[in-house]
């Protein structure tokens, strides 16, 4: 089976100078041990709020070191060193923007300065770049998406998108743990057990 390569890129000004201990990659780290069953390894990156110094660093991670997969945190609010998205629509070839629409109605729920989020996804060659929330809760919760006090989910999270659009990309076919967050694939689409 192929393995699934993620790019972490946690994007802050102070994290990155050491001022204090960076919680992005850690949490997505954690997140996608908890949520991905098949074949995966992360290329991390902590890096400042530097349009040219994340452009850079998402094409090293899409075209020179093959990742399927990019994943950043931070950098996506109205400040004026929030440059994150201009970064990646800089770099990409293609808008997705269910993700960034479906992220900011996820974080709704949870607080009213979500409409104040700029993340969104995109496509650059056969890599996914989604822009996720700073906050480890809010990454967990735009990931996973919103569920009641027994589990149920109410609201589904963006990961359940991706494994399908990684395959429409010409990615690794992805699983993923139902427990955390279900891959959801038309039935054409899904592996035979």
């Amino acid at each position: 089976m192929d393995e699934l390569i993620v790019g972490l890129v946690s994007i802050s000004d102070r994290a990155s100078s050491g001022v204090y201990q960076d919680q992005g990659i850690p949490a997505l780290t954690d997140w996608l041990g908890r949520a991905l069953s098949s074949p995966w390894r992360v290329e991390t990156r902590l890096i400042a709020d530097e349009q040219s110094l994340i452009e850079t660093t998402l094409i090293e991670l899409c075209d020179q070191l093959g990742c399927h997969l990019v994943l950043t945190t931070g950098g996506t609010g109205p400040a004026p060193r929030d440059v994150t998205p201009e970064a990646t629509l800089a770099v990409a070839q293609r808008l997705m923007p269910g993700f960034g629409e479906e992220m900011r109605r996820i974080s709704r729920h949870f607080v009213p300065t979500a409409i104040l989020s700029r993340q969104l996804g995109v496509i650059r060659g056969s890599t996914l770049i989604l822009n996720l929330p700073g906050q480890p809760k809010a990454i967990k919760e735009t990931l996973e998406g919103v569920k009641d006090s027994e589990g149920r989910i109410l609201v589904e999270g963006v990961f359940a998108a991706v494994p399908y659009c990684i395959d429409l990309i010409g990615g690794p076919y992805i699983e993923t743990d139902a427990t955390v967050v279900k891959a959801f694939r038309p039935k054409s689409a899904q592996k035979q057990p």
